[in-house]
């Protein structure tokens, strides 16, 4: 039996409707690592062999930000310039998420940043290494680290920045598009912000669309702000 928990109305002037969604549990074989912060936590994650994503990746990249912050941003996995530098959103899209978080009027420095699943995963092309989505067994093994990481900094929201994050924290395939902009509350009451993760933007070749789906990103980060601040 699910347990009816006390749903936190967004404002009304955010447009958007709380929906409730059932919460998952942490894997059976989750690490007892004894972590009680998030830089201890981190620390552990070093050693993650959770999934064989660890073998060509050049390191974990865990989150980062204030381990007491509002909200938490949720992306879905380092891409080459963050598995080097071992920093979350540092790369074309990171550029691309500060650059209209600063529009919205959101400081990077008090939100906390991670990803769904910590290793870079890609297929090498040349002397290059093009991003390769994680699958949902792989997304399976890291939710622990999530769900670790939200244990400890207890977000008033998260933010789902697209497909894969939005199915880590909610435990399903959720339809982006369709549910763009909504706020789910999940069972233990994190209510959860779905968008679209900023990377779509760059993918985007028409200048016009471009700017187009910029400007629906910034209206969606004002909203997390007013959210933020419920």
């Amino acid at each position: 039996m699910i347990a009816r928990m006390q749903t936190t109305p967004a404002p009304h002037h955010a447009k958007v409707q709380a929906r409730r969604w059932p919460n998952r549990e942490l894997p059976e074989t989750a690490e007892d690592d004894g972590a009680s912060t998030i830089p201890e936590l981190s620390e552990v994650a070093k050693a993650c062999r959770r999934c064989p994503l660890w073998r060509n990746a050049t390191q974990t990249v865990f989150g980062e930000g204030p381990d007491k912050a509002k909200v938490v941003f949720v992306g879905e996995q380092p891409g080459d310039q963050e598995d080097l530098a071992g920093k979350p959103f540092v790369g074309p899209a990171g550029k691309v998420f500060d650059a209209i978080l600063d529009d919205a009027g959101v400081d990077r420095l008090k939100v906390y940043v991670t990803n769904a699943v910590k290793h870079f995963k890609f297929e090498p092309r040349g002397k290059r290494r093009i991003h390769s989505k994680p699958n949902a067994g792989e997304v399976q093994a890291c939710r622990w680290w999530l769900d670790k990481e939200l244990d400890l900094i207890k977000p008033n929201l998260a933010v789902a920045l697209g497909a894969t994050a939005a199915q880590s924290l909610l435990g399903k395939v959720v339809p982006i598009m369709k549910m763009r902009g909504a706020v789910v509350e999940r069972e233990d009451g994190l209510r959860v912000f779905v968008t679209i993760h900023p990377s779509f933007i760059l993918r985007i070749r028409e200048p016009a669309d471009k700017q187009a789906e910029r400007e629906r990103f910034l209206k969606d980060m004002k909203a997390v702000k007013t959210l933020m601040a419920a």
